[in-house]
Protein backbone atom coordinates (compact mmCIF):
# COMPACT_ATOMS: atom_id res chain seq x y z
CA UNK A 1 0.00 0.00 0.00
CA UNK A 2 0.99 3.48 -0.42
CA UNK A 3 -0.02 6.70 0.28
CA UNK A 4 -1.01 9.94 -2.22
CA UNK A 5 -1.37 13.14 -2.07
CA UNK A 6 -5.05 13.40 -1.46
CA UNK A 7 -4.85 10.75 1.59
CA UNK A 8 -6.10 7.98 -0.39
CA UNK A 9 -4.23 4.77 0.00
CA UNK A 10 -3.85 2.88 -3.56
CA UNK A 11 -2.27 -0.51 -4.49
CA UNK A 12 0.76 -1.31 -6.21
CA UNK A 13 0.19 -0.87 -10.08
CA UNK A 14 1.74 -4.34 -10.26
CA UNK A 15 -1.21 -5.66 -7.81
CA UNK A 16 -3.47 -3.98 -9.48
CA UNK A 17 -2.54 -5.41 -13.32
CA UNK A 18 -2.54 -8.88 -11.81
CA UNK A 19 -5.89 -8.38 -10.04
CA UNK A 20 -7.25 -7.37 -13.40
CA UNK A 21 -5.68 -9.94 -15.59
CA UNK A 22 -6.45 -12.45 -12.87
CA UNK A 23 -10.07 -11.52 -13.37
CA UNK A 24 -9.95 -11.82 -16.87
CA UNK A 25 -8.47 -14.82 -17.00
CA UNK A 26 -11.32 -16.06 -14.77
CA UNK A 27 -13.85 -14.26 -16.98
CA UNK A 28 -12.38 -16.29 -19.94
CA UNK A 29 -12.35 -19.85 -18.19
CA UNK A 30 -16.00 -19.16 -17.37
CA UNK A 31 -17.15 -18.67 -20.82
CA UNK A 32 -15.47 -21.61 -22.22
CA UNK A 33 -16.44 -23.93 -19.60
CA UNK A 34 -20.19 -22.28 -20.76
CA UNK A 35 -19.62 -23.12 -24.64
CA UNK A 36 -18.41 -26.75 -23.79
CA UNK A 37 -21.49 -27.35 -21.52
CA UNK A 38 -23.91 -26.16 -23.98
CA UNK A 39 -21.32 -28.06 -27.13
CA UNK A 40 -22.24 -31.48 -24.28
CA UNK A 41 -25.49 -30.88 -24.05
CA UNK A 42 -26.18 -30.31 -27.97
CA UNK A 43 -23.98 -33.83 -28.64
CA UNK A 44 -26.02 -35.83 -25.91
CA UNK A 45 -29.20 -34.44 -27.70
CA UNK A 46 -28.23 -35.35 -30.95
CA UNK A 47 -26.79 -38.82 -29.72
CA UNK A 48 -30.70 -39.20 -27.93
CA UNK A 49 -32.25 -38.90 -31.36
CA UNK A 50 -30.69 -41.60 -33.70
CA UNK A 51 -31.25 -45.19 -34.17
CA UNK A 52 -29.21 -46.82 -31.10
CA UNK A 53 -29.41 -50.18 -33.39
CA UNK A 54 -27.25 -48.13 -36.52
CA UNK A 55 -25.20 -46.74 -33.22
CA UNK A 56 -24.09 -43.34 -33.91
CA UNK A 57 -21.41 -40.95 -36.20
CA UNK A 58 -17.81 -39.93 -35.02
CA UNK A 59 -17.73 -36.77 -32.34
CA UNK A 60 -20.77 -38.49 -30.72
CA UNK A 61 -19.08 -40.68 -28.62
CA UNK A 62 -20.47 -43.58 -29.91
CA UNK A 63 -18.88 -46.84 -28.32
CA UNK A 64 -19.88 -50.58 -29.00
CA UNK A 65 -22.35 -51.17 -25.93
CA UNK A 66 -22.73 -54.80 -24.72
CA UNK A 67 -19.23 -55.78 -26.56
CA UNK A 68 -16.68 -56.31 -23.49
CA UNK A 69 -13.31 -56.24 -24.11
CA UNK A 70 -12.94 -60.41 -23.93
CA UNK A 71 -15.36 -60.37 -26.10
CA UNK A 72 -12.93 -59.32 -29.16
CA UNK A 73 -11.34 -62.14 -28.84
CA UNK A 74 -10.93 -63.97 -32.49
CA UNK A 75 -12.62 -61.24 -33.50
CA UNK A 76 -11.44 -58.84 -36.19
CA UNK A 77 -12.65 -55.16 -37.03
CA UNK A 78 -13.52 -54.95 -40.90
CA UNK A 79 -14.67 -52.09 -42.26
CA UNK A 80 -17.16 -51.35 -45.56
CA UNK A 81 -19.74 -49.83 -47.42
CA UNK A 82 -21.78 -48.77 -50.13
CA UNK A 83 -20.29 -47.73 -53.84
CA UNK A 84 -20.25 -44.24 -53.34
CA UNK A 85 -18.73 -43.53 -49.97
CA UNK A 86 -21.91 -41.92 -48.43
CA UNK A 87 -22.68 -45.38 -46.30
CA UNK A 88 -19.73 -46.36 -43.93
CA UNK A 89 -20.00 -48.90 -41.23
CA UNK A 90 -17.25 -51.27 -39.55
CA UNK A 91 -18.37 -54.55 -38.20
CA UNK A 92 -16.50 -56.88 -35.56
CA UNK A 93 -16.56 -60.84 -36.32
CA UNK A 94 -14.02 -63.40 -37.11
CA UNK A 95 -11.81 -63.26 -40.18
CA UNK A 96 -13.17 -66.45 -41.46
CA UNK A 97 -16.61 -65.28 -42.93
CA UNK A 98 -19.61 -68.05 -42.48
CA UNK A 99 -22.06 -66.51 -45.76
CA UNK A 100 -25.49 -67.34 -46.00
CA UNK A 101 -26.52 -67.65 -49.82
CA UNK A 102 -30.30 -66.90 -49.85
CA UNK A 103 -32.62 -68.22 -52.44
CA UNK A 104 -35.79 -66.09 -51.51
CA UNK A 105 -37.46 -64.08 -53.82
CA UNK A 106 -35.95 -60.66 -53.38
CA UNK A 107 -32.48 -62.13 -52.51
CA UNK A 108 -32.54 -64.16 -55.45
CA UNK A 109 -33.03 -60.87 -57.52
CA UNK A 110 -30.39 -58.87 -55.82
CA UNK A 111 -27.92 -62.18 -55.14
CA UNK A 112 -27.77 -61.08 -51.20
CA UNK A 113 -24.87 -63.29 -49.84
CA UNK A 114 -24.46 -62.41 -45.88
CA UNK A 115 -23.16 -63.16 -42.71
CA UNK A 116 -24.93 -62.36 -39.93
CA UNK A 117 -23.78 -60.75 -36.67
CA UNK A 118 -25.27 -59.58 -33.11
CA UNK A 119 -26.35 -55.35 -33.53
CA UNK A 120 -23.71 -54.82 -30.85
CA UNK A 121 -20.70 -55.61 -32.66
CA UNK A 122 -22.32 -53.16 -36.13
CA UNK A 123 -21.27 -49.76 -35.87
CA UNK A 124 -22.73 -46.95 -38.82
CA UNK A 125 -19.62 -44.56 -39.37
CA UNK A 126 -21.61 -42.20 -41.29
CA UNK A 127 -24.97 -42.03 -43.70
CA UNK A 128 -28.28 -42.03 -41.51
CA UNK A 129 -29.76 -39.91 -44.00
CA UNK A 130 -28.25 -41.92 -47.25
CA UNK A 131 -30.21 -45.22 -46.20
CA UNK A 132 -33.43 -45.67 -47.06
CA UNK A 133 -35.63 -49.31 -46.75
CA UNK A 134 -37.58 -51.57 -48.48
CA UNK A 135 -39.89 -53.90 -46.83
CA UNK A 136 -42.76 -56.78 -48.11
CA UNK A 137 -44.92 -59.23 -47.33
CA UNK A 138 -44.41 -60.24 -43.15
CA UNK A 139 -41.83 -56.63 -43.14
CA UNK A 140 -39.50 -58.60 -40.76
CA UNK A 141 -36.75 -58.12 -42.69
CA UNK A 142 -35.36 -54.39 -43.36
CA UNK A 143 -33.43 -53.98 -46.96
CA UNK A 144 -31.82 -51.07 -46.48
CA UNK A 145 -29.72 -49.43 -49.29
CA UNK A 146 -27.64 -46.38 -50.18
CA UNK A 147 -30.90 -43.68 -51.66
CA UNK A 148 -27.23 -42.31 -54.11
CA UNK A 149 -25.89 -45.51 -55.68
CA UNK A 150 -28.59 -48.42 -55.10
CA UNK A 151 -26.01 -50.66 -52.90
CA UNK A 152 -27.07 -52.91 -50.22
CA UNK A 153 -23.85 -53.19 -47.68
CA UNK A 154 -25.77 -54.42 -44.64
CA UNK A 155 -29.71 -55.22 -43.37
CA UNK A 156 -32.00 -56.29 -40.88
CA UNK A 157 -32.57 -60.44 -41.67
CA UNK A 158 -35.80 -61.92 -40.88
CA UNK A 159 -33.97 -64.68 -39.69
CA UNK A 160 -32.14 -62.54 -37.23
CA UNK A 161 -34.46 -59.37 -36.65
CA UNK A 162 -31.74 -58.32 -33.24
CA UNK A 163 -28.84 -58.10 -36.17
CA UNK A 164 -27.27 -57.41 -38.97
CA UNK A 165 -26.94 -59.33 -42.29
CA UNK A 166 -23.34 -57.90 -43.79
CA UNK A 167 -22.55 -58.09 -47.78
CA UNK A 168 -19.12 -59.45 -47.39
CA UNK A 169 -18.33 -58.56 -50.70
CA UNK A 170 -18.77 -54.73 -49.52
CA UNK A 171 -15.91 -54.82 -46.96
CA UNK A 172 -13.04 -53.68 -47.54
CA UNK A 173 -9.79 -55.71 -48.58
CA UNK A 174 -7.38 -57.04 -45.87
CA UNK A 175 -9.50 -58.45 -43.11
CA UNK A 176 -11.29 -61.36 -44.85
CA UNK A 177 -8.92 -64.65 -44.14
CA UNK A 178 -11.31 -67.30 -45.64
CA UNK A 179 -15.07 -67.70 -46.98
CA UNK A 180 -17.61 -70.66 -46.36
CA UNK A 181 -20.65 -70.21 -48.55
CA UNK A 182 -23.75 -72.33 -47.48
CA UNK A 183 -26.90 -72.25 -49.55
CA UNK A 184 -30.08 -71.54 -47.47
CA UNK A 185 -33.68 -72.26 -49.10
CA UNK A 186 -35.46 -68.98 -48.28
CA UNK A 187 -37.89 -69.83 -50.91
CA UNK A 188 -39.47 -72.10 -47.76
CA UNK A 189 -38.31 -70.16 -45.71
CA UNK A 190 -40.66 -71.50 -42.49
CA UNK A 191 -39.21 -75.14 -43.65
CA UNK A 192 -35.65 -74.04 -43.38
CA UNK A 193 -35.80 -72.18 -40.03
CA UNK A 194 -37.44 -74.81 -38.53
CA UNK A 195 -34.77 -77.30 -39.48
CA UNK A 196 -31.65 -75.04 -39.28
CA UNK A 197 -29.69 -75.46 -35.85
CA UNK A 198 -28.31 -72.32 -35.65
CA UNK A 199 -29.32 -69.83 -38.06
CA UNK A 200 -31.45 -68.26 -35.74
CA UNK A 201 -29.12 -67.92 -32.51
CA UNK A 202 -26.75 -65.85 -35.07
CA UNK A 203 -27.28 -62.38 -33.90
CA UNK A 204 -27.15 -63.26 -29.91
CA UNK A 205 -24.38 -61.90 -27.74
Amino acid sequence: MRRTRSGVVTEPRERRRSGASGGRRQAAAGHLVSMAGAAGQHLRGAHRRRDPRLGAEPGLGACYPGLLLSEYQGLVKHTGGCHCGAVRFEVWASADLHIFDCNCSICKKKQNRHFIVPASRFKLLKGTESITTYTFNTHKAQHTFCKRCGVQSFYTPRSNPGGFGIAPHCLDEGTVRSVVTEEFNGSDWERAMKEHKTIKNMSKE
